[in-house]
C-alpha cells in the first residue's frame, strides 16, 4: 500500500473533523442548545420547566409546578362496570390501594389558599400484578391550552414585573389575544368559584386515553371523579379562609371523623369528539353514557415532606395495560417536564440534606 501524502492526510483528518462536528451539531440542535439565528429554539423538557422557575421562583426541594400540597392514602373500590370499556385490572371487582396528592397549580409553596382558583388530584394506584395506573387531574374540566409551545408561552406571560411583584396584565392580555383556545377554561372559571375544600370538589383527568377491553374493542376515553359531598364555592369572607393553608387543615380534620369519597366516571368520546385536545370540553350529553366504575376512597392525610407522595412522580404516562395515551401533545409534554422537575427536585435535596416535598 503506497504512503498518503501529507495533504491526503490533512483531507483525511479535516473530513472525519468535519463529520465529528455535524454530529455534535446535529445532537445540539435536536436538544435545543443551538438555533438558527432568529429562529425559534427548540422547546425542550429543560426549557419548559426553567419558564416555571422564572415565573414562580426557585423553591429548592419542591416540585416545579403544584408546589404545595398534602399527600393522602385510601383504596378504591371497584364495581367491576369498567372492565366493559377497558382489561386493566384495576377495573376488575376489588379493591386497590393507592395514595394521592391534593395541590393547586403553580411554584410557590407558600401561596395563601384563597388566592388559587384550581384544585387538582394526583392519584397512584399500585394494582396486585405489579402494575401502577398514575393520574393528576384538575377541578376544571378542559386546560388553558393544546401545546406544549403554548404552555412555555404562557409562563412567559406569567413571569413577574421587577417593580410590582406580579404579572403584567399587558402582557397576559397580548397572550390570551394570541391563544384565543384559552376563553374555554377562562369562562369556566369564571362561572365557577372555586370548591370550598378539596374533597368538595370534582376533578376531570382532561386528556383522552385508549381504552381497550378484553375482547380487544378500543374507545377513546376521559375520567372524572364525582365528590359525594356537594360543591360549595369559597366564600373568602369566612374566616376559615383566612388561614393561608385552610384547605389541607380543614382535609386533615375532616379525616379525623370520617374518609371522604368521590366515584370514578369513565366518558367514552362520541363520534367526532376531540381527542388530542384538552381544550375542547365533550358535549354535555356525553354524560349519558358515562360508566360508574367504582368508589376511591381518601382516609388518611399527611404532610408532603414525609408523606407517602413525596417521592412520587405522577406521571401520567404511567399506565396499565389497557390503557394507553392518545396523540394528545401535552401528555409527553408532561411525562417529560415531571421527570425534570423530580431530577432537580431530588438533587437539590440530597445537596443540601432536606427532605423531599
Amino acid at each position: 500500500m503506497s504512503r498518503l501524502s501529507l495533504s491526503q492526510l490533512l483531507v483525511r483528518y479535516a473530513f472525519i473533523a468535519l463529520t465529528l462536528a455535524a454530529c455534535v451539531a446535529a445532537f445540539a440542535w435536536t436538544a435545543g442548545w443551538i438555533h438558527w439565528p432568529g429562529a425559534r429554539a427548540v422547546l425542550t423538557p429543560d426549557r419548559l420547566v426553567d419558564a416555571f422557575e422564572r415565573s414562580a421562583g426557585t423553591h429548592p426541594g419542591f416540585r416545579r409546578n403544584h408546589a404545595k400540597g398534602i399527600c393522602v392514602s385510601g383504596y378504591f373500590d371497584s364495581n367491576g362496570n369498567g372492565t366493559a370499556l377497558s382489561r386493566a385490572s384495576v377495573f376488575e371487582r376489588g379493591r386497590t390501594p393507592l395514595v394521592g396528592r391534593f395541590s393547586a397549580p403553580g411554584g410557590n409553596p407558600a401561596e395563601d389558599d384563597a388566592d388559587t382558583t384550581v384544585r387538582s388530584f394526583a392519584l397512584r394506584f399500585a394494582m396486585r400484578d405489579g402494575e401502577e395506573w398514575r393520574t393528576g387531574m384538575n377541578s376544571a374540566p378542559v386546560f388553558a391550552v393544546r401545546t406544549p409551545q403554548a404552555v412555555y408561552e404562557l409562563q412567559e406571560a406569567m413571569e413577574h414585573d421587577k417593580h410590582t411583584g406580579r404579572p403584567d396584565p399587558a402582557r397576559l392580555d397580548a397572550f390570551f389575544a394570541s391563544h384565543p383556545e384559552t376563553s374555554a377554561l377562562r369562562d369556566w372559571l369564571a362561572a365557577h368559584p372555586p370548591a370550598s375544600t378539596f374533597y368538595n370538589a370534582s376533578y376531570y383527568g382532561i386528556d383522552a386515553f385508549r381504552f381497550t377491553n378484553a375482547s380487544g374493542n378500543m374507545r377513546f376515553v376521559r375520567w372524572s371523579v364525582v365528590p359525594d359531598v356537594p360543591y360549595a364555592p369559597l366564600d373568602t369572607r369566612d374566616p376559615d379562609a383566612r388561614d393561608p393553608d385552610f384547605l389541607a387543615h380543614d382535609l386533615k380534620v375532616q379525616l379525623e371523623s370520617a374518609p371522604v369519597r368521590w366515584h370514578l366516571m369513565l366518558t367514552p368520546a362520541g363520534a367526532g369528539d376531540p381527542v388530542d385536545d384538552a381544550t375542547h370540553a365533550w358535549p354535555d350529553e356525553r354524560e349519558q353514557h358515562r360508566v360508574d366504575a367504582g368508589t376511591i376512597v381518601i382516609e388518611h392525610a399527611r404532610s408532603q415532606i414525609d408523606g407517602p407522595c413525596r417521592d412520587i412522580n405522577f406521571d401520567p404516562t404511567v399506565l396499565p395495560v389497557g390503557i394507553a395515551p392518545s396523540d394528545d401533545p401535552l401528555l409527553a409534554a408532561r411525562a417529560a417536564a415531571y421527570a425534570v422537575s423530580f431530577d432537580r427536585r431530588t438533587s437539590e435535596e440530597a445537596h443540601a440534606g432536606t427532605k423531599g416535598r
